[in-house]
């Protein structure tokens, strides 16, 4: 079990240089996006295609590392792995994981952005 997804927004706007426009900007885009994320996840999985799976499951890992959310990175990136290796029983029960992951995540955006 993944430990909770706790937001940081003091340590990403570190990294952004203390800029609230583009925080905002990318706390808006991910929660625009999220369901389209879940759902490429999810057809890659379905799919057998593993190098589409590969390339959604880093796509979703940079997403949950621009939040800080290194747990959810991890497990996409474990994912990743898995895709590259050709292990599709042990990367499709990553992927549910991750899409939880990546809901869990958009519930605290939201939150964030009063949306």
């Amino acid at each position: 079990m993944i430990k909770p997804f706790i937001l940081d927004k003091s340590v990403i706007l570190e990294r952004l240089g203390g800029d609230e426009e583009i925080y905002s900007m990318m706390l808006d885009m991910f929660l625009q996006d999220v369901d389209n994320n879940c759902a490429a996840l999810q057809a890659a999985a379905a799919s057998g295609d593993q190098a589409l799976l590969q390339r959604e499951a880093h796509t979703v890992k940079g997403l949950l590392a621009t939040f800080s959310d290194d747990a959810g990175a991890a497990v996409a990136f474990t994912l990743e792995q898995q895709a590259r290796a050709g292990r599709q029983a042990e990367a499709a029960s990553l992927v549910t994981a991750v899409v939880a992951r990546i809901g869990e995540v958009a519930g605290v955006l939201r939150g964030q952005s009063g949306g």
